[in-house]
């Protein structure tokens, strides 16, 4: 590692130029646009988290952690064209996630040193774009240590390999148009982002963050009385709206600096006025293609296209001092990712496994018991009140599901029992009102970080609830997902940097740590009861009143394998309950007249029925049937 960092040293004293906070405007934007620009009267108000009680928008996100990235760019553009897939699917399941990760390491521009949001729609519209159960955001780029690799486009670790690998198959999408918003004047400007956003869904566009935006800025409409216009940052321009208090008119906008930040990680800008520049000639949009109406998986790329190869110069021609600096640095953080890959999948694996999921599940059992202050709906629900099919999915065509995850990236953590538990308890939340928690994703690695049943070595799901009645568990805005077991936090009802975090400039060097705190200002869930259930009756009636539960279940090596259709194995020997998913609802097969179970696991969208299955009622289902936990969420 010594010749390494030499190399590192002479790389940076060889010419590191500019240093930004994120957005850097491309100098020669490019364009793709083969329909008509809308450009017909937008309605005075139009917001996409609110069209007729539906919210077309997806999750938001954090750019400055687990360490700072100045990634504000592609995050903006990935979260726009996530938002208007969500809409060209009418708000239907699945969500599709957009990885900013695969932009920042294998994309164009400065990876967390900053870009443009139009740069990364020509990146999606040319090499394609994988989905964060691909490629979930690590904050960190091709300048910065985590250099384009197959492993960057999509990945999954499993705990008997020495390194993670690709998997054969995974979904990608794509943009099909993409350009600016034009116009001559900031009036123009206006009317054509309104026009945009009505009738295509979100943009993303330049501002200019001040002190009192970043810093003090906790609800309302801003308005910036410094005249600042120097453009600095991306954000997405998700609606827009008037306010009869102040008179103003207002743009509604999704930053990417973590829920505990501004009103639930959005704000309300003053519209008209040009303020922070929004109105200033930066916004571009990108239209999806659609790749996913055939639900086709499509084979791994070849080794992706990078930044590095698009800069080649033609041959003959020298190479500049920056191409040659890029080049360089790309070798040798490519050898220093391979090498710290191979060693995190060693370190993740603990004791020698099976399989990939058999230390998944490793304990049962409440510390203290169950907690049931009302009547469970096994007593309370009528049998034949149950309908004959049930799907938390679609229930009178609206989606109450949370995202979906995978448990198995950036290494390998047998953290089922985490994941499973708080996407049913997400779920359970977003039923209750999926206006107020609408795209809400607890954190498991908080649950991890307190070893709140258990570690990457597996746990008791039972007693995630326990801890979410305690304590409280935040979203993973404060801490994402690294599937590591960090150091147990001590008291995780205190403020604690694996709690909730922020991290501030300057992007860390590879294998540096970044500049971070523990936040104190933050939301926490929580749960107001928890209990068990088994057997197929108590489990609907469960399902059916009060949403999603976890179970547990017996993963075979043929499971594993699961690529649709109604799974059932029988078992030669008594089902070893080693894994956690969760049930979301059930059906009933037209061909056979047989139930079965809607299950979600936890192993990426490239697995299964885009990360779901369904599995046989009753009998010959790896035991799916006999341990089952619930919680009931309390509602702020």
């Amino acid at each position: 590692m010594k010749l390494v960092g030499f190399f590192l040293l002479l790389i940076f004293n060889y010419g590191v130029e500019g240093i930004f906070h994120g957005h850097k405007r491309n100098p020669i934007r490019k364009s793709l646009i083969k329909s008509s620009l809308p450009r017909s009267p937008p309605p005075k108000e139009w917001r996409w988290d609110n069209v007729g009680g539906i919210n077309y928008l997806t999750i938001t996100k954090n750019q400055h952690i687990p360490q700072y990235c100045g990634s504000c760019w592609a995050q903006a553009a990935t979260s726009a064209l996530s938002d208007r897939i969500k809409i060209m699917r009418n708000a239907s399941w699945p969500d599709f996630n957009i990885s900013p990760q695969v932009i920042i390491s294998c994309g164009p521009d400065d990876g967390c040193h900053g870009g443009d949001s139009g740069s990364a729609n020509e990146y999606m519209a040319k090499a394609g774009i994988t989905d964060e159960t691909c490629s979930i955001y690590r904050a960190r780029g091709h300048d910065n240590g985590l250099p384009c690799s197959n492993l960057e486009v999509c990945e999954t670790c499993d705990p008997d390999a020495d390194e993670c690998s690709t998997p054969p198959k995974y979904h990608k999408y794509r943009v099909q148009e993409y350009g600016d918003v034009e116009g001559k004047t900031p009036k123009e400007q206006e009317f054509n982002m309104m026009a945009e956003i009505y009738h295509r869904g979100p943009i993303a566009c330049g501002i200019a963050v001040t002190d009192e935006l970043y810093k003090n800025y906790t609800g309302g409409i801003f308005y910036d009385t410094t005249n600042n216009s120097n453009i600095d940052h991306d954000i997405s321009v998700v609606g827009y709206g008037h306010d009869e208090k102040t008179g103003w008119d207002y743009w509604l906008i999704r930053n990417s600096w973590g829920t505990y930040w501004g009103e639930n990680g959005y704000f309300r800008l003053r519209k008209g006025v040009n303020n922070i520049g929004i109105e200033s000639g930066t916004c571009t949009w990108a239209t999806p293609e659609n790749t996913w109406s055939k639900n086709a998986l499509q084979p791994a790329s070849p080794q992706p296209k990078t930044h590095i190869e698009e800069a080649k110069p033609p041959r003959n021609q020298s190479m500049t001092k920056e191409a040659f600096r890029s080049k360089l640095l790309h070798i040798i953080f490519s050898f220093i990712d391979k090498v710290s890959k191979t060693k995190r999948v060693q370190s993740s694996r603990g004791k020698t496994l099976s399989r990939k999921t058999s230390a998944c599940v490793v304990s049962k059992g409440f510390k203290n018991g169950p907690k049931i202050i009302s009547v469970e709906p096994k007593y309370s629900v009528r049998s034949f009140d149950l309908p004959r099919a049930w799907d938390w999915r679609n229930v009178d065509g609206i989606n109450y599901l949370s995202w979906t995850v995978n448990q198995h990236i950036p290494q390998y953590c047998g953290s089922c029992w985490a994941q499973a538990t708080l996407s049913a308890i997400a779920d359970r939340f977003i039923i209750a009102d999926r206006r107020k928690y609408a795209n809400l994703a607890l954190s498991p690695q908080v649950i991890v970080n307190c070893r709140a049943g258990g570690s990457c070595e597996g746990g008791a799901p039972e007693q995630v609830y326990e801890f979410l009645h305690d304590v409280g568990v935040p979203d993973m805005t404060c801490q994402v997902y690294d599937a590591q077991d960090h150091d147990p936090v001590a008291d995780c009802r205190q403020p604690h940097l694996n709690v909730c975090r922020d991290c501030g400039w300057p992007p860390p060097g590879p294998n540096e740590v970044g500049n971070c705190w523990a936040r104190t200002n933050f939301t926490r869930y929580f749960v107001s009861e928890y209990g068990r259930v088994s057997g197929a009756k108590a489990m609907k009636k469960e399902i059916y009143k009060r949403g999603p539960i976890a179970c547990t279940m017996d993963v075979t090596l043929k499971f594993e394998h699961y690529d649709g259709g109604i799974y059932s194995e029988k078992l030669d020997t008594p089902p070893q309950l080693n894994h956690e998913i969760s049930i979301v609802g059930w059906g009933v097969d037209k061909a056979t007249g047989k139930e079965f179970w809607i299950g979600r696991n936890s192993w990426g969208t490239y697995w299964g029925e885009y990360g779901f299955f369904r599995i046989a009622m009753h009998r010959d289902n790896l035991g799916i049937e006999e341990s089952c936990v619930w919680a009931v969420p309390k509602l702020q």
